[in-house]
């Protein structure tokens, strides 16, 4: 990216890529069709502030295998990485064996990230271990997935969510370490349960979680512009978060602290000692 528009007026200045803060992630296609055309428009405005792509839902497994790879190649031509998303959960179901497959074609492909979720399902902590170690195996960045929702990932209703009930931060937390022991290099924060599908958002678990985590480990999902702004008023404009692509403009404009919502707007503010 080449010098941007307005340059004598200085705004928050963030690290460039590769960044080890600051990360937002994009979702890919899901929700709508993210094609090659529309991810080369977005990249060739805003590649400079997108560091990670996400799949989610297994929507690659519906798309021919030299689409899925085009679009990978395009994001590693604009310095960014690209996650599977949680799809494990269903690979899981089918077996060891379908496991290796997938590990084996998402190295094949090109992806550099296994998001290991376990939000539908019930997977023991050695399992999920087991489950690092074998992508670090293959070559591959394990990112598990964490929450205190059961049954999170998905489009359940919010009622039935709530009757599953939830974890609690300490074991999203003690978890979340055995995983960075065993090799992953950060953590994904899922939004169910705390800022998305509540009647009150548990900012509660926000504080513990990064307490016991530290910023530089965790992402956390932030579903809405909303959830987005609230983790840059209180945690920086240098918190990792996770984004539909559709958000990643608004989302920079606030870090950047260019602009926001009368709650944000003048207060998000750096200091680099020279």
């Amino acid at each position: 990216m080449g010098e941007r528009a307005f340059s004598a007026i200085p705004v928050h200045e963030r690290q460039t890529k590769p960044r080890k803060r600051g990360l937002t992630e994009i979702r890919g296609p899901y929700y709508t069709v993210v094609g090659r055309r529309y991810l080369e428009d977005l990249l060739e405005l805003m590649s400079a502030y997108v560091d990670g792509l996400k799949f989610a839902g297994g929507s690659f497994a519906l798309m021919p295998r030299e689409r899925v790879k085009e679009l990978i190649d395009l994001a590693h031509r604009n310095g960014v990485y690209v996650s599977t998303g949680g799809w494990v959960e269903y690979v899981l179901t089918r077996g060891p064996q379908a496991v290796e497959h997938y590990l084996a074609e998402a190295k094949a492909l090109g992806f550099d990230i296994v998001e290991l979720s376990c939000g539908f399902i019930s997977m023991s902590t050695d399992d999920l271990l087991a489950l690092i170690k074998k992508t670090l195996e293959a070559g591959l960045k394990p990112k598990p997935e964490l929450g205190i929702q059961f049954g999170a990932g998905g489009a359940t209703a919010a009622a039935e969510l709530a009757a599953e009930g939830t974890r609690s931060a300490q074991w999203v937390i003690s978890r979340a370490r055995a995983c960075l022991e065993a090799g992953a290099g950060i953590i994904m924060i899922e939004s169910e349960g705390i800022t998305e599908s509540v009647t009150q958002w548990r900012t509660d678990v926000v504080s513990q979680i990064v307490e016991g985590l530290g910023l530089e480990h965790t992402m956390f999902e932030a579903a809405d512009p909303a959830v987005f702004e609230w983790y840059v008023k209180n945690y920086g404009p240098d918190i990792n978060l996770f984004v539909d692509h559709s958000q990643i403009v608004q989302l920079e404009c606030l870090r950047s602290g260019i602009w926001g919502t009368k709650s944000s707007w003048g207060r998000v503010v750096s200091y680099r000692p020279g």
